[in-house]
Order: structure tokens, then C-alpha cells, then sequence
């Protein structure tokens, strides 16, 4: 078990750094004369026709719509694990990150909805989910930099919140964020949900067999109104954990979960914060800024963060419905709790559902992301390293 965690410790902190390198590469594309030639490559066409099945969307939206299903699908593969033999499979395990996740997602957006419910825009108050979210690849990143001052069992509470935090996030995304729904498509896809409950009860343990229905069931997904990325979640909540392989115990989901992490650490994230984190910062001024929504997301991952997932922890700790993590002190948990702030690509993701149209806040939206973002990673790793240094 050590040697799992430490191999998804490495590959999210390698992955997060990765993440700073192409974000400073789009924002100095999008802010150069190669402004063009990097809005060309967002809007490149790509088309797939099979049959009477035609897909015509821009690199743009197959990245947010398709390879983001692939991130969820790990996620969801992820979730699964960690719920019947991991971090969150007993009661003591859960009840602390399992609280500070809660606090992570219901203060940030109260702070959104305080500094929106008097605009004048009637779109800015969907926006409310853009501060709840968390990058774990980035927070990792940045506690890969601290060494032995950050303890494991710290590193591990922040693991299971994000994962919580990912599950509350595809919550959200299926109640909130979806659009007109298609009956057809619907029943398609739940046909095709059947099929894949069927292999698993069957203990079907070819993943060729898993990933064609599972095709049907994205695109099901795709043409029904709910999100495509929902499809990857529920994909992943039928792959069999334990089954057998002529006579040989098999994990088919650990499998996929080891065989996907590198292409979604080194490829997908990366590719998916490339095109959407170019923001033209020369066309946006400070009264922009000011505005509500840029507000709103802002103080939601910088301020709400920390008190929802901080404040949370210490009352759980105080009733004593759990304890701190081993080895660590209240200033480490407060600079995770920061730490946490780092919505980034979560945020850009559920900021590209809030609001549809890219433009309709001037970009101010992605730049208040990445402003939050930082902020919280500078103060969280500033924090940290005032910590007393721990071995483990």
C-alpha cells in the first residue's frame, strides 16, 4: 500500500509542476504576438463520422468534453478504490477529510454567492461552484517541494479530501450543470450503463469489452444534455475491483487506474490547462477585477478555502470526532487548508460549464482562477515551511 501511495504522491507532484510550466507558456503565448497562431490551435477543427454518428467539434471542446471524460473516469476509478479498501473504506478514516471537504465546498461558495446575489447578471450566480473545487496534481506539486517538513499522514488528508472534493464536484456537475436532456440518448445511455453492470456482475475482466460500451455510453452521454464527463465516473463505478482471470485474482481497476495516470498526469491535465488557461491579461484592466464574479471567485479559493476546509477540521477535532493528522501541528494544517485554494484546472473546468460562452466576462473569470490559484500556493507553501520539520 505504501509503495501505491507513493507512487501517486510522485506522479500528481510531478504532474502539478508540469502544470506551472504549460500555464506560463499560454499566458505568454496569449499575451504575444503568437496570440493567433495559440486562438488557431484552440479552434483547429477535428471531425468523426461512423456512420450516421457525426462528432464535429474544435480541439477546444474534444479536450474539455472528451479527454476530461478520461480524467473522470480516474477519478471515478480512484474513488472507487479508496471507498472499499483505501483512505475512506472505514469511518475514522473519512469523518476528518470527509468534514473538511464539506467546509472546502460550502464556504467558498457562500462567499461566491455573497459578493454575486445582487449583480446584475443573472449568469454570474452560476459561476457559485468555480471557488469549491481543488487541484490535487498542483497542492501535491508543492508539498513534493517541503520534503520531510510536510508529514506523510498530511500528504494522505490531503489526498482524501481532493478525492471527496472531485466527488462533490461531479455531484454539482450532474445536478447543476446540465442542459435540455434528450430522451433517446438517455435510455441509450442507460442501456449502455446496464451492459457495463452486466459485465461486472458476469465477471467479465476484458477491458476491450468495458471500453467499446463504455464509448457508447460517452457519446449517449454526450448527445443527452448532461455532461460527457459524467459518462467516465459511472464507467469507472462498474469496473470490478477483485475478479478472477483463469483462475487468478485480478484487480482490472487497479490496472486501468496504474495504465491511466501517467497519460492523464503527463498529457491530459496538462493539454486541458494549456487551452484553457491562455488569458490576454493586456486587455483586462482593474476595474474588470473588481468586478463581482472575479471577486467572488477570487476571496471563494483564497479566503473560503481555508476557512471552510480549516475551520471545519478544528471543530470536528475539538468535538472530537477526529484527531489530527500523526505527526503534524495546527500551523501544518492550516497551510494545507490553504493549500487547498488551488482550484486551477477544476475551477477552469467548472468555469467553462458556469459560463458557456468564453468571453462573457472578459476572461476575468480564468484570471481570478489563476490569481486565487497562486495566491493560496504561495501562502500554504510559506506556511508550511514555517512548520517545525518532521520525520516520519
Amino acid at each position: 500500500m505504501n509503495n501505491i501511495i507513493d507512487e501517486f504522491i510522485q506522479k500528481e507532484s510531478s504532474s502539478g509542476v508540469l502544470l506551472i510550466f504549460v500555464t506560463i507558456l499560454a499566458l505568454i503565448l496569449s499575451n504575444s504576438v503568437l496570440a493567433p497562431a495559440y486562438e488557431a490551435f484552440l479552434h483547429i477543427p477535428v471531425e468523426i463520422r461512423v456512420g450516421a454518428l457525426h462528432l464535429d467539434k474544435s480541439l477546444y471542446h474534444w479536450v474539455n468534453d472528451g479527454l476530461m471524460a478520461v480524467f473522470f473516469l480516474l477519478i471515478g476509478l480512484e474513488v472507487k478504490r479508496e471507498l472499499i479498501e483505501g483512505h475512506l473504506s472505514t469511518v475514522k478514516q473519512a469523518v476528518l477529510p470527509s468534514v473538511a471537504a464539506v467546509g472546502g465546498m460550502v464556504v467558498p461558495a457562500l462567499v461566491y454567492v455573497a459578493f454575486n446575489s445582487a449583480n446584475d447578471n443573472p449568469i454570474a450566480i452560476t459561476g457559485w461552484a468555480i471557488p469549491t473545487a481543488t487541484d490535487i496534481a498542483f497542492a501535491l506539486g508543492i508539498l513534493s517541494m517541503l520534503g520531510s517538513r510536510v508529514p506523510v499522514s498530511l500528504k494522505l488528508f490531503l489526498m482524501a479530501l481532493a478525492i471527496i472534493d472531485d466527488l462533490g464536484a461531479i455531484v454539482i456537475i450532474a445536478l447543476f450543470y446540465t442542459s435540455d436532456l434528450s430522451t433517446l440518448s438517455i435510455t441509450v445511455a442507460f442501456g449502455s450503463l446496464a451492459i457495463l453492470i452486466a459485465l461486472n456482475l458476469f465477471g467479465v475482466t476484458k477491458k476491450a469489452a468495458y471500453f467499446i460500451v463504455g464509448w457508447v455510453l460517452w457519446v449517449s452521454v454526450l448527445k443527452s444534455g448532461v455532461h460527457a464527463t459524467l459518462a467516465g465516473v459511472a464507467l469507472a463505478f462498474t469496473i470490478p475491483l477483485n475478479s478472477q482471470r483463469d483462475g487468478v485474482h485480478v484487480s482490472l481497476l487497479k490496472e486501468l487506474e496504474h495504465d491511466l495516470h501517467y497519460w492523464v498526469a503527463f498529457f491530459i491535465l496538462p493539454l486541458f490547462a494549456f487551452v484553457n488557461a491562455g488569458v490576454n491579461v493586456t486587455e483586462i484592466s482593474m476595474e474588470q477585477m473588481a468586478g463581482p464574479v472575479p471577486m467572488g471567485i477570487m476571496f471563494g479559493l483564497f479566503v473560503g478555502k481555508q476557512l471552510g476546509v480549516f475551520g471545519f477540521s478544528w471543530i470536528a477535532i475539538k468535538l472530537k470526532l477526529a484527531s489530527l493528522p500523526e505527526g503534524s501541528n495546527w500551523l501544518q494544517l492550516y497551510g494545507v487548508s490553504v493549500l487547498t485554494g488551488i482550484g486551477f484546472t477544476m475551477s477552469l473546468f467548472i468555469a467553462s460549464l458556469a459560463f458557456v460562452d468564453d468571453q462573457l466576462f472578459q476572461y476575468t473569470d480564468k484570471l481570478a482562477i489563476l490569481i486565487g490559484s497562486f495566491a493560496s500556493g504561495i501562502l500554504g507553501y510559506l506556511l508550511l515551511r514555517a512548520g517545525k520539520k518532521t520525520t516520519v
